[in-house]
């Protein structure tokens, strides 16, 4: 088949993106981290990053800034529905500045889609329709701990995402309602990694939903959500995972981890309300990956 067959087939044209300029040198070595190191993909729904980072400058989150400064990059859908199917395909928030597929950095990558089939330099290709059955493939033990309502498993839709996983967990306590729902999921998450086979390598996918609406009851005395309530709520969840990451290093000895948002939200901006819909705050997302490891933090990179 031609490479013009090819394009007709729907083979991305990944050979006129061959001699970009400005291609991003592969900050870490997926192909060394799978298979040595448990995954933490923490997405914390919903993070504008414009407050991530102004709460990074005024010191406001210093567990989260241990690990080195937010990036700046597109968010792949504009609420979680569409960004999360994206993610979990291996199509992570790509660099802000990226102007083509071969200026974005993949950690995943579908062997099994176009772009001529080659893997990137750096990532890890899998087979399958997932990142997480492509990591069940290699031994991984996939676990969904569930936030928003698109993980709650008493609706039809909400049962999609957590099929993806081994293992998926959500209860009400788990919920956007909860003030302490963070709190709740990383109680949960320490007492399950203590039960875990210690030589069963873990992916860990959690939705964390503090900041999603509603947010208003982490500022006092607010009565409706808004931009420093958003802030407000990543203050508190800096702090549980803070425990959380502390805790994984006692009990499994480390990790990488990678956090990120999947979309951003509105509070007024230009009219607009919340997400759902393309703004400049829901499509701009903060991200970054690092390690973790007992007794040498912060997090130390494969490359």
């Amino acid at each position: 088949m031609g490479h013009r067959d090819q394009e007709m087939a729907g083979e991305v044209p990944f050979r006129l993106f061959s001699s970009a300029e400005g291609r991003r040198k592969p900050s870490v070595d997926m192909k060394q981290v799978v298979g040595t190191q448990d995954i933490l993909l923490i997405c914390l729904d919903t993070l504008r990053y414009d407050a991530a980072v102004c709460e990074e400058a005024a010191g406001n989150t210093p567990v989260l800034g241990r690990y080195g400064s937010w990036e700046k990059r597109q968010a792949p859908g504009n609420f979680t529905y569409p960004s999360h199917h994206a993610i979990f395909a291996g199509f992570l928030p790509c660099a802000f500045e990226a102007s083509n597929l071969a200026e974005r950095e993949m950690l995943f990558f579908p062997k099994q889609i176009g772009m001529g089939k080659k893997v990137p330099e750096g990532a890890f290709g899998f087979s399958g329709s997932t990142i997480m059955e492509g990591l069940e493939n290699v031994g991984y033990d996939t676990w969904c701990v569930g936030g928003v309502a698109f993980f709650d498993k008493r609706s039809d839709l909400g049962r999609v995402f957590p099929g993806y996983f081994q293992k998926s967990y959500w209860n009400p306590s788990f919920a956007c309602p909860v003030k302490e729902s963070t709190a709740n999921q990383v109680d949960f998450l320490l007492r399950k990694i203590a039960l875990a086979e210690p030589e069963k390598r873990i992916f860990l996918y959690l939705n964390v939903d503090a900041i999603h609406y509603p947010n208003y009851f982490y500022l006092d005395g607010a009565e409706h959500d808004s931009l420093e309530s958003h802030k407000a709520a990543l203050r508190y969840v800096d702090g549980q995972m803070g425990r959380l990451l502390d805790g994984w290093k006692e009990i499994r000895g480390g990790g990488f981890v990678i956090c990120c948002s999947d979309h951003g939200t509105c509070y007024g901006e230009d009219g607009c309300l919340f997400h759902g819909i393309n703004h400049p705050v829901v499509n701009t997302v903060p991200y970054k990956h690092f390690f973790i490891s007992a007794g040498n933090e912060p997090g130390r990179s494969f490359t």
